[in-house]
């Protein structure tokens, strides 16, 4: 069984894409996502998510098989996103999966959603071997087991150890909030559209990632790794308050929250979650010694400053750093076909009655 088309509708993408297993190479990686539907509202509205990908699931089928040159018929495997995400736009994957696989007599495996980015460290952006020394024959950086995995979204931040393919467990997971989610509250409060992750970078970098504010981290008690942002959260509205630039009935006061006052709490913000993010790294690094690499994932991994401050940790450390590549850094079916591929070798098939958030 060579070819595996992956399916990922947990939230507000929809993506599908072929993965041959033999070649271990991404064929095709169409993807139809729905920033603009949502951008209105500030943030991911379930019912516009699972009815765009209603509408778009075929055409992004058809694209991605047109794509890799291949037919449904040479499709031996079907992959889709089953947990954890929205129900609706989960449904709306599984279902057309479970289609496809009746209809075509094909096995079909679900896959958990998060186990997809974790693994989207393996992908190669333009499929071709380089001259990098972490290439191995198959074209795939040569990641080392054991390592560790941050992966960062609007809803998930967490740390996996990996050992191997398939086998991971939680280190450390935030305990409300995600990263993400601050990035995208914090933006809509200073009056910036959804996402706000790569507004909040780009005025950070303004003013040269200085920490003017000195928000709260997290404090790991006993030592032990964590995350919390709800706090962050609070921290950075009630010092714009009490600065008289926000007013927690009206909203934004225009003529106190000025530009430079902006690019100063965006800075403060990204520097103070690089802290937390690299403080979390350095305990699970000094508590597991064994450890060999860290890899960086999932929507926020497309943040070159975090980027630059997990290399540097790394770097210190005597470790590997390793990052997916941007456009498999935000939900897509490369990661999910990906993950099918081993699990179709692991023998690991779900049946048709394959349902959603179990």
């Amino acid at each position: 069984m060579s070819l595996i088309l992956g399916i990922e509708t947990s939230c507000d993408e929809t993506g599908i894409a072929v993965y041959d297993n033999v070649q271990k190479k991404i064929l095709s990686h169409a993807l139809y996502s729905q920033i603009q539907l949502h951008e209105i509202y500030g943030g991911v509205v379930p019912e516009i998510a699972s009815r765009s990908q209603l509408e778009k699931i075929n055409i992004i089928l058809s694209a991605a098989l047109h794509d890799a040159g291949v037919t449904l018929d040479n499709i031996d495997v079907i992959a889709v996103t089953h947990k954890p995400g929205l129900v609706g736009s989960l449904l709306v994957g599984v279902c057309f999966a479970k289609g496809l696989a009746w209809a075509g007599n094909k096995k079909i495996i679900g896959i958990d959603h998060i186990e997809g980015h974790i693994f989207s460290s393996f992908l190669r952006d333009d499929n071709k071997r380089d001259d990098n020394k972490n290439d191995n024959k198959s074209g795939q950086p040569e990641i080392p087991f054991p390592h560790i995995c941050l992966t960062v979204s609007g809803g998930h931040t967490a740390l996996y150890h990996v050992k191997d393919f398939g086998d991971y467990s939680v280190l450390a997971e935030t305990l409300d909030d995600a990263a993400g989610e601050a990035f995208d509250k914090i933006a809509k409060v200073m009056g910036f559209s959804y996402p706000g992750g790569p507004m909040i970078e780009k005025l950070a970098a303004e003013v040269n990632f200085q920490d003017f504010f000195k928000y709260t981290r997290t404090k790991n008690q006993n030592h032990e790794p964590m995350f919390s942002f709800s706090g962050l959260k609070t921290a950075v509205l009630y010092s714009l308050v009490k600065q008289g630039a926000y007013d927690l009935q009206t909203g934004p006061i225009r003529d106190k929250l000025t530009p430079e006052l902006i690019k100063q709490v965006a800075s403060s913000l990204l520097v103070c979650i690089g802290d937390i993010f690299c403080n979390n790294v350095k305990l699970i690094l000094k508590k597991y010694p064994e450890i060999k690499a860290l890899t960086f994932v999932g929507g926020v991994a497309c943040n070159k400053y975090l980027r630059a401050r997990l290399q540097e940790v790394c770097s210190n450390a005597g470790k590997q750093f390793f990052i997916a590549p941007p456009r498999f850094c935000t939900d897509n079916g490369a990661m999910i076909a990906f993950v099918g591929g081993y699990k179709t070798e692991q023998e690991k098939f779900s049946d048709i009655y394959l349902d959603v958030l179990k």
